[in-house]
């Protein structure tokens, strides 16, 4: 892990450093940004609602404003390490600053992201595969649709970490404490029954390497609205790039039920 305050991670992001940041700032919790034209908040904020594993509704900002309270000092237009601009659902650009595109009318979403719970996983003795790989973690669109809200529709979209089979359990007691940055896993073992035909090609992020006696475990994702964003064509959107969060100041504990 990259051992480093979530101001000072935020510095090195503003700073133009485009990495994922799964590691950094451990114990801190990380969120997804969806950000979208007024005229759409409502779709967004009822997609939340009705979908809670995977957009866990962390906190959604007045029009126009670019801090949250989850980190006050923080600006939502530069302090990601990646940003994604969408226009009628269509992918656009993948900037590191958005500053020149934020408008008055724009409300951000942030959601809760599964970075959150790799430190009590760790904690736990579980390991994870992506950090020991330096690489962003593995995303999937699945064969599950959300429940619609609104305007907005689309599928499940899911983050995979492989497992040591004898953990498995640890795993998902872990992260069912923490239903706030997507809770337990959706489903563990065969890709297949949720749709996903080959492991080594995920729709996001980096394929992660499944070792001997490893079991696939997933996770619902914060990525599942841009999926409902490619479905739904909203005329302006814009988002985290997939496994480039938004490291806010609040301690993962703040999340976790005992």
């Amino acid at each position: 892990m990259t051992a480093t305050t979530p101001a000072e991670a935020r510095a090195a992001f503003r700073g133009g450093l485009a990495v994922p940041s799964s590691g950094w700032a451990p114990g801190l919790t990380q969120a997804n940004l969806v950000v979208l034209p007024r005229d759409w908040a409502w779709d967004m904020l009822l997609f939340g609602q009705r979908n809670p594993r995977p957009v866990p509704l962390l906190d959604v900002t007045d029009p126009g404003s670019t801090t949250t309270v989850l980190a006050p000092d923080a600006d939502l237009r530069t302090d990601l390490p990646r940003y994604r601009v969408w226009r009628d659902g269509e992918l656009v650009d993948e900037p590191t600053d958005v500053v020149d595109l934020w408008t008055e009318d724009l409300v951000a979403f942030l959601v809760g992201c599964s970075f959150s719970f790799e430190t009590a996983l760790l904690d736990a003795g579980v390991p994870v595969r992506n950090i020991e790989q330096g690489r962003n973690v593995s995303m999937y669109r699945t064969n599950r649709e959300c429940r619609p809200a609104g305007r907005l529709s689309g599928p499940l979209v899911v983050s995979m970490r492989p497992v040591p089979a004898p953990l498995v359990a640890t795993a998902v007691q872990v992260t069912a404490r923490m239903p706030e940055v997507h809770g337990a896993p959706v489903h563990v073992g065969s890709p297949g029954a949720l749709g996903i035909a080959d492991l080594d090609r995920p729709d996001f992020g980096d394929p992660v390497d499944v070792q001997p006696g490893d079991v696939p475990v997933f996770w619902a994702c914060g990525v599942t609205p841009q999926a409902a964003l490619t479905a739904s064509r909203p005329p302006f959107a814009i988002t985290h790039a997939p496994g480039h969060m938004f490291v806010t100041d609040v301690p993962d504990s703040a999340y976790r039920q005992l």
